[in-house]
């Protein structure tokens, strides 16, 4: 059986991004390793440390001019990553109060009530709760 562990994403700054994530989103901080040479092993989850469910964020650092141009980008501008909650008043206020950027008003569609919303960097994400 295999399952998608982690998602690369890249960021400008190893501190900034963890900050970001746990204060503002409220993941957790699930690995933090020092790898040598300023490399890091950064894991963050949007779900308590242990569990197995869903998919986590391993923070990379752009190192590159490639890299560094795709810092905002990865989605190529659409809304690329979808978070779900138990209630979205509740995560929205939450989110909202420290700082998260909210592109609309929440709407109602069959799968749920969603918003999109961006971070620091600029990709895009839904925050959802499904019906």
């Amino acid at each position: 059986m295999t399952h998608l562990a982690h998602v690369a994403f890249v960021v400008p700054d190893y501190d900034e991004a963890i900050s970001f994530f746990v204060e503002a989103l409220g993941f957790d901080l699930v690995d933090d390793v020092d790898m040598g040479g300023g490399k890091r092993w950064v894991v963050v989850a949007p779900v308590p440390h242990g569990t197995t469910q869903g998919a986590s964020l391993l923070l990379a650092v752009a190192t590159t001019d490639e890299q560094r141009a795709a810092i905002g980008r990865q989605g190529g501008g659409r809304v690329w990553l979808f978070l779900h909650t138990d209630d979205f008043e509740r995560d929205r206020a939450r989110m909202s109060s420290a700082g998260v950027r909210f592109c609309e008003e929440p709407r109602h569609e069959p799968y749920g009530t969603v918003a999109v919303f961006e971070d620091p960097w600029g990709n895009r994400w839904d925050l959802i709760e499904p019906r």
